[in-house]
């Protein structure tokens, strides 16, 4: 929201007050107390009227800075706040001189200045990282539109701003405006799903809005060189979040916000749908997947769209007789085939939904001001909407899950929880409704999570959701929503992924193909890559079906080579999750992250690192032709996986490729567990493995490890190179029916043992 009419002027109508003085600074053991005024005051004749703001600096994790301001303290109800799990009250340090008083929690400082001008300065070590100056913290009085508070923290030249949730604008987010508010507006626009109030920049900091309300983010928009957040009301709530680097803020970040738990590995495999309008039903679903094995197509789980239930009556949780007749008979001839099998569902009970008046009557919908339950014709007729602040509503809801859980189905796609009124009505807890319009979505996907996290264990449980709000990583997975079907979609949709990733959000997926139109052949093919390219692998669409043969018979081939080659890949995929869970940091990485010293990857929105050691660039072209960035890498060449060639590092490339091949580049130093089974994602990796080692230095050594399909890590050790022989040592676990490969050639096969050397013909 822009407050000013260019530099000089404010808009009409409009009293700004801004931070100008540091009156009085309380001094307490673990937080800094500030009376903030908005002039300069030099008599106790200036100390009458107002506004004055109150600040209170305080620390909930190590290297993380809290900002909190309030201009009237109880004239509002409780705001609602970003769910901070990993909060805590670490020990600060705070020092005073003439000039400042500063507050330290490891890392990072933020000095506050003294005398007649308004600075709060973070600092990392002495390097500053933002501060906000003279008019950058305001309270702002609008006639006809209410009261607001904004923060302004400074840019410094050439510093870029990512992040905000999951994005499909530009992904360097400079010169945008930012509505932090889910909407059901596809990947076509400025809207997003999930809407994530946290930025980082290039410099290595974070800043996470602390608000579940909407947020409003001018990105050196209004004022070039800051950052603004704004929010209507009397308060404003922040943390600054230090790195050093990009990474590191987000391992702070997921610290304190909660980090994804690690799905099951058959969720790593290819998923694929029924589609959303399409006519199907069992006999459908059995010839599509009984094709896919004749196809020799691998396939881990199988989705029924909106249409297992029946028309008008979404959600009534019953299976459509007249295209199932027999739905537990039928799930247990899938689940033999092999197949985990999701349902969709949404948090809406439509009017002719057998349980809609059961709803009414109990109080588990949202209600109107009125004490009336809120109904709209917004997707299905008359619908209404869970209110999951109702604990007898969540036990309702989990219910109906329950008896299908038990019926064989192995996980839901929740759907939906963006369309959330937020005037009007009344939560069962009494929250506001402008502040439950973001958080519905997390309770909505928590509700669902812990229901299978309860039945199917802490090993099985996953959603495939597609709304979500800070936080929100801690109910995986999550997919882009609905995008078209062309090569500016796809690449929309990766925008969109990186934005949600550098959130801190470890897995991310989309609909390979488009979910809305028909892919012509070359996007459907694309996308394929760029689908087992990612962290979790769906086919879906609207009103057609995804089956590679209905496309062309080359899409059979695509689909099969990089089906199996992701299985290939799940030793080091698998590991990579494994570590996501852990450190908070992405399977899917954005450039910057992986790179931040290198100025070329800062803009990067084309390609990204799947964990540490593989680049993709996906080909959004119908010649194949593709341009991408290698960068710098000590002094090692990159190779290329799927053919073994090699280029250097710290340049741009121009290749073209066919519809078996793309960018897939390993990183020099990199030891790639590549895996023995190629027709499923979950199986001993450890036994048939072979370390693939790229662009090993003479006199070096790489570390790897081999992820277990149980979540453990099977087998962690280095691989050395002294000229051209190779030692692979097992520091831990172990490996069998293992080797070595360098350059296309391999060792011969240990059966067991920690210890294998080869001399390779290098």
């Amino acid at each position: 929201m822009k407050f000013t009419d260019g530099q000089w002027m404010l808009q009409p109508g409009l009293a700004a007050h801004y931070a100008t003085q540091a009156y009085a600074v309380e001094t307490l053991p673990d937080r800094l107390q500030i009376l903030a005024t908005t002039r300069v005051i030099r008599h106790r004749g200036d100390t009458l009227q107002g506004p004055t703001l109150t600040l209170t600096l305080s620390s909930p994790m190590e290297g993380v800075i809290r900002v909190q301001v309030a201009h009237f303290s109880a004239s509002q109800p409780a705001r609602l706040h970003v769910p901070m799990p990993g909060a805590g009250q670490p020990s600060v340090q705070i020092e005073e001189t003439d000039s400042r008083v500063t507050l330290t929690s490891g890392n990072l400082s933020v000095d506050v200045s003294k005398g007649e001008s308004w600075a709060l300065v973070f600092r990392e070590g002495e390097r500053v990282l933002t501060r906000s100056d003279g008019r950058g913290l305001g309270y702002l009085q609008w006639a006809g539109k209410g009261n607001f508070m904004h923060e302004q923290l400074s840019l410094s030249v050439g510093e870029y701003v990512y992040g905000l949730g999951e994005r499909f604008t530009p992904w360097v987010k400079n010169g945008q405006v930012v509505e932090n508010v889910n909407k059901d507006g596809g990947t076509a626009c400025e809207q997003a799903y999930k809407s994530v109030p946290f930025y980082m920049t290039n410099r290595g900091y974070g800043v996470l809005v602390n608000e579940a309300g909407p947020v409003s983010f001018e990105v050196a928009s209004e004022k070039t060189s800051r950052v603004q957040f704004s929010r209507e009301g009397e308060s404003l709530d922040y943390v600054v979040i230090a790195g050093p680097t990009p990474k590191a803020v987000v391992q702070r970040l997921t610290a304190l916000t909660g980090r994804a738990p690690l799905p099951p590995a058959w969720t790593f495999g290819l998923w694929m749908t029924t589609s959303f309008t399409t006519q199907y039903d069992e006999a459908t679903a059995t010839h599509f997947i009984d094709e896919m094995k004749r196809r020799e197509l691998p396939l881990s789980v199988f989705h029924f769209d909106c249409f297992w239930m029946r028309e008008f009556q979404w959600c009534d949780f019953e299976w459509d007789r007249r295209g199932f007749p027999e739905p537990e008979a039928m799930l247990a001839r899938l689940h033999a085939k092999g197949l985990k099998i999701s349902l969709w569902i949404n948090p809406y009970i439509a009017q002719q939904s057998p349980l809609f008046a059961e709803g009414v009557r109990e109080g588990y919908f949202i209600r109107r001001s009125n004490g009336l339950s809120f109904q709209t014709d917004l997707w299905q007729p008359g619908m209404a909407i869970v209110d999951f602040t109702n604990p007898a509503a969540v036990r309702w809801y989990q219910g109906h899950l329950r008896r299908l859980l038990a019926m064989g189905v192995d996980c839901f796609k929740t759907d939906f929880g963006e369309r959330i009124p937020d005037r009007d009505v009344v939560y069962h807890d009494g929250s506001d409704p402008v502040e439950m319009h973001n958080l519905y979505a997390l309770q909505y996907n928590e509700a669902v999570f812990e229901l299978l996290r309860e039945v199917r264990g802490e090993a099985e449980a996953v959603v495939f959701a597609r709304s979500t709000y800070a936080s929100g990583q801690r109910f995986p997975v999550h997919w882009g929503g609905d995008c078209w079907s062309n090569f500016e979609s796809m690449a929309e949709s990766l925008r969109g992924g990186l934005s949600l990733t550098s959130c801190g959000f470890a897995f991310w997926s989309h609909d390979i193909g488009g979910f809305e139109g028909t892919p012509p052949p070359a996007v459907y093919k694309r996308w394929i890559q760029f689908g087992l390219l990612s962290s979790h692998s769906r086919l879906h669409g609207s009103s057609g079906y995804r089956v590679p043969w209905l496309v062309d018979e080359e899409s059979c081939d695509v689909l099969r080579a990089f089906t199996q080659l992701k299985h290939r890949l799940m030793p080091y995929l698998y590991a990579t999750a494994i570590e996501a869970t852990q450190t908070g940091v992405p399977m899917m990485r954005a450039m910057v992250l992986e790179h931040p010293r290198d100025p070329a990857c800062a803009t990067l929105d084309r390609q990204y690192h799947l964990g540490e050691s593989l680049l993709v660039a996906p080909v959004f072209s119908d010649s194949g032709e593709v341009d991408f960035y290698l960068p710098e890498v000590g002094a090692g060449e990159w190779t290329h996986l799927l053919s073994g060639r090699t280029r250097a590092g710290g340049r741009w490339h121009r290749e073209t490729h066919d519809f078996m091949s793309l960018p897939l580049y390993v990183a020099p130093g990199s030891v790639l567990p590549w895996g023995g089974e190629t027709e499923r994602p979950d199986y001993d990796y450890a036994t048939g493995v072979t370390l693939r080692v790229f662009g090993l230095a003479d006199g070096a050594s790489a570390g790897f490890a081999v992820a277990a399909p149980s979540g453990a890590i099977a087998a962690r050790g280095t691989v050395s190179r002294q000229g051209s022989q190779y030692s692979a040592q097992v520091l831990e676990g172990a490996l069998q029916q293992w080797s070595i490969e360098v350059d296309g050639r391999r060792s011969p096969v240990l059966e067991s043992g920690a210890t294998l050397r080869w001399e390779a013909v290098v």
